[in-house]
């Protein structure tokens, strides 16, 4: 708890809360940048490839997570939007063979 004797020396807006739903986002240019500029960084980085469906697998969903990124004071930096997939629901040998999770050793730095 921040002590109440200085309570009154500084004050940082209040921002308002990350949103939950992607409507919302979709309504707001700041948001909206935002899921832009991951959709942009996810399509630049060839993280992810558009194929067939086999016929046995499942769809993978995602959803969008909502930031405010700070600075150090509390003041908005920017606005943080990020897709996440729903990997919980793939089921070994039906929708995936094999798993790959790159590592940088410190030494290759």
């Amino acid at each position: 708890m921040p002590n109440p004797k200085y309570a009154h020396v500084a004050t940082t807006p209040t921002l308002s809360p990350p949103l939950s739903s992607v409507r919302a986002a979709l309504r707001d240019p700041e948001w909206l940048a935002a899921m832009q500029a991951e959709f942009n960084a996810l399509k630049s980085n060839d993280t992810w490839t558009l194929v067939p469906r086999p016929a046995q697998a499942n769809v993978i969903t995602g959803k969008w997570l909502f930031k405010n990124k700070l600075h150090p004071d509390g003041t908005l930096e920017r606005r943080k939007a990020r897709w996440v997939v729903r990997g919980f629901s793939q089921h070994p040998g039906v929708d995936f063979h094999q798993t790959f999770s790159p590592v940088v050793k410190p030494a290759m730095i």
